[in-house]
């Protein structure tokens, strides 16, 4: 009776290892790639709208962070200084925060033009986020003027470079 105990735990273990090595096979484990076509997404604001599908023609620069963030938020606020100086390029930051109130005071901490400044509310559970594949880590995004994307996780010394 106890060997036969032993071999059903033995083939449960067994199976149980074999069906955790599948989960997750489906999900793509690698975020947008350069030469991707960035998915278009619409974000309503308080005051406005922005649909990139609008932004066509130019350069633009996604910048996704978070206030919690550290990392994120700098460069979010390095890059958003920099575009400032930029003619060619319009900047889209959006931040997954779930408080509007923590948007609000990290915005104005760290002085970024509010013009294309947006919130998630949903945070991480948004669908922007997952459709961004945005799990590892929070990312930015320069796109051409058809949507694809050019560069990405790049840095405001290395924007200017694509620019010129």
């Amino acid at each position: 009776m106890i060997k036969n105990v032993k071999w059903i735990f033995v083939v449960l273990i067994i199976s149980s290892l074999i069906s955790f090595s599948f989960i997750g096979k489906d999900t793509p484990t690698e975020g947008l790639t350069i030469g991707d076509k960035a998915p278009a997404f619409t974000i309503c604001g308080e005051k406005q709208l922005i649909d990139l599908k609008d932004l066509r023609g130019k350069y633009v620069l996604l910048s996704f962070w978070a206030s919690y963030d550290a990392p994120s938020r700098m460069q979010n606020a390095t890059l958003n200084h920099a575009v400032a100086q930029a003619d060619n390029v319009e900047m889209v930051s959006v931040s997954f925060d779930e408080y509007k109130s923590i948007f609000n005071e990290t915005i104005k901490k760290d002085q970024i033009s509010t013009s294309n400044c947006f919130v998630e509310l949903a945070g991480i559970s948004s669908d922007l986020y997952q459709t961004y594949r945005l799990k590892r880590g929070f990312k930015n995004f320069l796109l051409d003027e058809n949507g694809v994307i050019v560069a990405k996780d790049i840095t405001a010394s290395e924007l200017s470079s694509y620019l010129n």
